[in-house]
């Protein structure tokens, strides 16, 4: 199960190793299309941690990473946002995006 997180947690969750953060609401159609890809990915994919983040819930920590749409996904790398990705996106996107930061 992908790890709902906060504006309190957010930053002790992703600063360390490869985290991808979920930003997304309930009332979003193309936000309840990305989840059961994120949550595959999670199955599959034990180098990154999978996060998510309610935007409604927590307006804190989409604003300060500039989040005007939702899904948007922010991939971490110890701490520093290496990538930004913003509406819905394939499983094989993702996976090609993550490889980038993940070792082979």
């Amino acid at each position: 199960m992908v790890k709902a997180i906060t504006d309190k947690t957010f930053t002790a969750e992703t600063e360390h190793g490869v985290v991808l953060t979920d930003f997304w609401a309930t009332w979003c159609g193309p936000c309840r299309m990305q989840s059961p890809v994120i949550e595959k990915l999670e199955e599959e994919n034990k180098q990154v941690k999978f996060t998510k983040m309610d935007v409604d819930e927590n307006p804190n920590t989409p604003q300060q990473f500039g989040i005007m749409a939702i899904p948007t996904l922010i991939i971490k790398k110890d701490g520093e946002v290496v990538e930004k990705v913003v509406g819905y996106h394939s499983k094989e996107q993702l996976e090609a995006t993550l490889a980038k930061y993940t070792a082979q």
